[in-house]
């Protein structure tokens, strides 16, 4: 079966021996390397037939390779029991007394002088393992923080370093779109995004329109690129001779969704044409988007992923 589990929602198969699979949203206790952990099944609604699953393997790694989502085909653990109502309260329990944890926690790195974030705390079902995540610049020494935290809770603990992007995922809101961040609604997977695309689809590069609520450029800016990148394709360059029904002259600017071009005659007044309706009478050399150096917006951080078990 198809779960989503983990406070990161990261995806999963798990293996399992039930006959009938409910046809209603449905929560399971699985069991991942990291313990017992409750979890959603996905496509309970439609993609399940007498307690398989209808996709073939060959059919999901095909589905998620041409979406390029990293996924493993691999049993990511194996199917406990559907939750109880005792296992939602525990659930509900937990993620009330993790932020009282992220507190304590971010209070000792202070006391400690660490150079690292706490961004939030994650229980195992069972109380058996914390996992906290956290941000930093580079490595950071924190044997000490990982033993006054097991002594304070008497239980395992995990520390998990996150980027910027992750942090979103995590703590993220409502976006300026009035929707649910895309990391933490449906997004499983988080692409590079660039300044061309950036430029290519906004009217102002102004960083409070074109950034997201992790401070770099809105993931959303890749859905579109490709439809823009191929429109823009049929557009003349800039500075391209055209001539019109009302006369010849050159391209000074062009909308790429609409495809309507800006022409300055030459008599200086200046129109705007649908592009079926130019013909081109000689091109200008292909527009090159000026190389700025990368911001904090732009850059992509590399996955980190340190972690320490007590």
């Amino acid at each position: 079966m198809l779960v989503r589990y983990s406070r990161m929602r990261l995806l999963g198969i798990f293996e399992h021996n039930e006959t009938q699979i409910p046809p209603v949203p449905t929560r399971v206790v699985v069991k991942t390397d990291k313990g017992f952990e409750l979890g959603s099944l996905v496509g309970s609604l439609s993609s399940y037939r007498t307690g398989q699953l209808k996709l073939a393997d060959e059919q999901i790694r095909k589905y998620f390779d041409e979406s390029e989502i990293p996924f493993s085909a691999e049993p990511a653990g194996r199917f406990i029991r559907y939750a109880t109502p005792e296992d939602i309260n525990e659930e509900k329990h937990f993620k009330k007394i993790a932020g009282e944890e992220t507190r304590f926690c971010r209070n000792l790195v202070k006391e400690m002088n660490l150079q690292m974030k706490i961004v939030d705390a994650e229980h195992i079902i069972g109380g058996e393992r914390i996992i906290f995540y956290f941000m930093a610049d580079g490595r950071v020494d924190f044997r000490e923080l990982v033993k006054k935290l097991a002594q304070e809770y008497q239980t395992r603990i995990e520390m998990r370093q996150i980027g910027s992007r992750d942090e979103a995922k995590l703590l993220g809101d409502v976006e300026s779109c009035g929707q649910q961040c895309c990391c933490i609604r449906f997004l499983k997977s988080l692409k590079p995004v660039n300044m061309r695309m950036a430029k290519l689809q906004k009217a102002t590069l102004d960083p409070s329109k074109i950034s997201g609520f992790c401070g770099r450029l809105k993931c959303c800016l890749r859905y579109e690129d490709l439809t823009y990148t191929e429109l823009k394709k049929l557009l003349p360059h800039r500075g391209t001779r055209v001539k019109t029904s009302q006369g010849a002259g050159r391209v000074a600017d062009y909308q790429i969704l609409t495809q309507l071009i800006v022409v300055e005659l030459d008599n200086q007044t200046r129109i705007v044409v649908p592009r079926e309706e130019i013909e081109i009478i000689s091109q200008s050399q292909p527009e090159n988007i000026r190389q700025e150096p990368q911001t904090n917006a732009d850059k992509d951080e590399p996955d980190k992923n340190e972690q320490t078990n007590v």
